[in-house]
């Protein structure tokens, strides 16, 4: 079983999404770990706030597989294949980690927004604060204890869960 790490967001209808996509996490990958929930600013355009997460799980899956079943999930709640990357969306996951694999294809590996977006690196260090990144040989701890924040507005935020 691979250990993996995902990062999940929206803008539109987020806490609609949010839940949809975790629903449909725990039913292909098994023992999920949820980060909180924060609120951020759109980062790349102008754009309603985002709610991000990132979930730890495991699977048997390939990467391809993965990233495939991600696909779908995105597009089963409606994002839009082909949309520009800098736009409002129902929800977005990516793959962060796949073990401590490190790779160009079939996608770049770890995700280089995890060192540069804090939406991504403080989820992550508050779930896997002493796991280490697999090119920075930092914990992801550290790697948050020293981003600079005044760069990206972000906050932890009280996430209703239930229906």
């Amino acid at each position: 079983m691979a250990k993996i790490y995902i990062s999940l967001g929206s803008n539109i209808e987020p806490a609609r999404y949010l839940k949809a996509a975790l629903i449909d996490l725990d039913c292909h990958f098994d023992k999920l770990v949820l980060s909180s929930v924060y609120e951020s600013e759109a980062v790349g355009f102008d754009g309603t706030n985002f709610l991000n997460m990132v979930v730890a799980a495991e699977t048997e899956l390939s990467i391809e597989d993965v990233v495939a079943r991600f696909k779908q999930i995105e597009q089963d709640h409606g994002r839009v294949v082909g949309a520009k990357k800098f736009a409002a969306r129902t929800l977005d996951l990516d793959l962060l980690l796949y073990d401590d694999v490190v790779c160009e294809a079939p996608i770049v590996l770890p995700r280089a927004e995890i060192l540069y977006n804090a939406f991504v690196l403080w989820p992550l260090a508050e779930i896997a604060p002493e796991l280490s990144h697999p090119v920075a040989q930092e914990s992801y701890l550290h790697l948050w204890k020293q981003y600079e924040k005044s760069q990206q507005k972000l906050w932890p935020i009280e996430f209703n869960w239930s229906a």
